[in-house]
């Protein structure tokens, strides 16, 4: 905002693609799509040898709903402060707080929804190989 003690709030939900397991036989699919008798069979070869190999596929497909916005005369800090016990309030694990520059604000939003799932992906692997699914 270009106004002292002006401050925007946005409120709303961003949901990203959930992580899929892709396993030998779709990645084997999917690598030999237009390839010849003799790659199969090299493919086949290294399948048979790699039956625990499986690849973590991330889907990069987000949607945001149920925005909403609102302008407020305060300073930053009391409106980080507020929002902040109110995020704590609710109890939501999902709940974030995101401080970014207004005209920029859907990216500041992606930049951390992105930073989320890459920090995220090593749990998510290790989550998948307790389960037995990788």
């Amino acid at each position: 905002m270009d106004r002292v003690d002006q401050v925007r709030i946005r409120t709303g939900r961003i949901e990203a693609e959930r992580p899929k397991i892709l396993s030998p036989e779709y990645f084997h699919r999917m690598m030999l799509e237009g390839f010849g008798e003799k790659a199969q069979e090299y493919v086949e070869r290294l399948r048979e040898g790699a039956r625990q190999i499986a690849v973590l596929r991330y889907g990069f497909q987000f949607r945001k709903s149920g925005f909403t916005e609102e302008t407020v005369s305060a300073t930053l800090q009391s409106v980080i402060d507020r929002t902040q016990r109110a995020v704590e309030r609710a109890g939501d694990p999902n709940g974030a707080i995101i401080q970014g520059v207004d005209e920029a604000w859907e990216v500041c939003l992606l930049k951390f929804t992105i930073e989320m799932i890459e920090r995220s992906a090593g749990e998510n692997i290790g989550d998948f190989k307790r389960r037995g699914l990788i």
